[in-house]
């Protein structure tokens, strides 16, 4: 998070919302307002930035983990599916974020009901419609963690009580013979480096192999922190 440089910032967005509102609605007698986070270009280049989302850190363990983890467009597959986790969900968590800064838009797009609710298989979908869909041992880890229960049980995001992570994310997610149960909500297959516009050649070449590596299905599949740091794309010397 980065907060406002000053005053002005705040006083040059109401003054242009007097000559050019934005879209609004009245709901319940109130008056709602379409998110809004583009308020024009820096105005200095000495800015501090904030760590956020401390709120959903949790404590590192060697034994998998399966309560519910990470921003809604960051979180990783396993997690979902309540296949279990450990740290290579963050791994998947820093390939989004990168494309997510480098892009700016959002990888995973229509992964909220029109309310702004959560939708798990909507990100699903998303996450085969980009990757194909998903190896047979990861659809096995999901059938083998309908066992797993919560204890407490964890409200969801409708504030619901659930015993498991399927409860919570909106699971289970594939079938007996492990098909996805909700194809309708696949869009379109689109390609990676199709929808990567703010590189060219070589450079982007290089930036898709290095998000693969860390956009994998399966969280073994992906490099580590250790590894990443030594990738071309972001030590081109070693090229």
């Amino acid at each position: 998070m980065v907060g406002f440089e000053d005053p002005s910032v705040v006083e040059d967005f109401a003054r242009a919302q007097t000559q050019n509102p934005m879209p609004r609605k009245v709901q319940d007698g109130r008056l709602v307002y379409q998110s809004h986070n583009d308020f024009g270009p820096l105005k200095s280049s000495y800015v501090l930035p904030k760590i956020a989302d401390f709120g959903l850190a949790q404590y590192g363990k060697n034994e998998l983990q399966r309560h519910p983890i990470q921003p809604d467009h960051y979180r990783a597959p396993e997690v979902i599916l309540g296949a279990g986790w450990t740290y290579s969900a963050d791994v998947w968590n820093l390939g989004v974020l990168i494309w997510n800064l480098l892009e700016k838009r959002d990888l995973f797009r229509e992964i909220h009901s029109n309310q702004g609710k959560y939708n798990g298989q909507a990100h699903i979908a998303e996450m085969i419609a980009l990757l194909g869909p998903p190896p047979k041992e990861l659809v096995d880890r999901e059938k083998e963690g309908l066992s797993w229960k919560f204890r407490p049980e964890v409200e969801n995001f409708e504030g619901k009580p659930c015993r498991s992570a399927s409860e919570f994310y909106g699971g289970p997610f594939f079938d007996s013979e492990g098909e996805f149960m909700h194809k309708d909500l696949i869009p379109d297959a689109f390609n990676m480096g199709v929808s990567v516009l703010s590189l060219e050649r070589k450079d982007k070449e290089e930036f898709l192999k290095f998000v693969q590596k860390m956009l994998q299905w399966l969280p073994e599949k992906r490099k580590s922190a250790k590894d990443l740091l030594e990738d071309p794309w972001l030590c081109p010397d070693s090229m």
